[in-house]
Formats: C-alpha cells, structure tokens, sequence
C-alpha cells in the first residue's frame, strides 16, 4: 500500500510562530509519515506531531538537549521499497549533490532541511534530493512552505510543494 508523507523542517517553534500552521496540522492528520528534518527548537512541537501520527524526524543545529536525546542526528528508514535518510544539514548549496551521495550512498531519498530552502534535485547517483524549506519562517522565500508525497512500490510519487498563505 502506497504511504502518504509530510516532509517538514524548520518549524523554530514558538520563536518563529506560536503554533503549526492549520494546513500543517490538517497534512499531519492526512499522513502516514510525517518527516522532520530539524530543528524543532521546542519539545512540544514534537509531542503534538507525535499525536497527530508517526513521526521520522532528527535533531538540527537550534535544537536543545531534550531534542537530541529523543532524536537521531541522522535517521533513516525503508518506506515501501524506497530507502530514506533525514539529516539536518547538508552544507552549502554548490556541491550538495556529490557530498550526499558520497555521504550517505545507500539511500534512494534524503529528506534535509536548515536553510528554509525548498530544494528537489536527483544526484547523479538517483538520490532524491529535497528541502521542505519551513512553515513558519520563509526567510528569504517567499512563502513558508512543506512538502507532501507518496512512496509507492519504490517510487516517490505526487511531491507536491504546499505554499503557506501570508499569516499577517
């Protein structure tokens, strides 16, 4: 059976929002997986995403000790046939393909967040490349953004970039 995804990262909860947004929380609901690639910066996120449903996440840069010793640096899974890793960083943008896939050559997608980015590239070795930039803190984006998308039979199916309406 296919699994719906969530791929989140940089939720900075409550310094850049107070709550996830309502279309976060409703994707939550509507996944089977939801992925978080860090920096959660509080417990409670984390909690209340575990409430929601499954959750596959790791710790990022602004993340305390509580975080980091509920979560992996790296975290890694087999989902439908597809072989997952989530990491926080991945460094600066020029190069990121070849330094991932030399990095962590054994997976079919890498889920990576830290620079609010929304970011899909495929390394030259078939890695899945994607940043799910942030719901709540677009920086210098413009719009806070997730991910959702379907792991299939060894596909990753329907990765659709969910722009997040201006919150005034």
């Amino acid at each position: 059976m296919p699994t719906r995804l969530l791929l989140l990262a940089d939720t900075h909860l409550p310094k850049r929002a107070k709550a996830l947004p309502a279309e976060v929380v409703a994707a939550a609901r509507a996944a089977d997986l939801i992925v978080h690639a860090g920096d959660w910066v509080d417990e409670a996120t984390l909690d209340q995403l575990e409430g929601l449903g499954e959750v596959l996440g790791v710790w990022g840069n602004n993340d305390g000790p509580g975080l980091r010793a509920r979560l992996p640096e790296i975290a890694r899974r087999e989902i439908d046939g597809l072989r997952f890793a989530v990491i926080h960083e991945t460094g600066p943008a020029g190069g990121r393909e070849q330094r991932m896939q030399q990095a962590i050559p054994d997976a079919d997608v890498l889920v990576f967040g830290h620079s609010h980015i929304p970011w899909d590239t495929v390394a030259s070795n078939g890695m899945r490349l994607l940043n799910p930039g942030s719901p709540t803190d677009r920086r210098r984006q413009p719009f806070c953004t997730f991910l959702t998308a379907t792991a299939d039979a060894g596909e990753l199916r329907d990765v659709e970039l969910v722009r997040l309406p201006p919150r005034g």
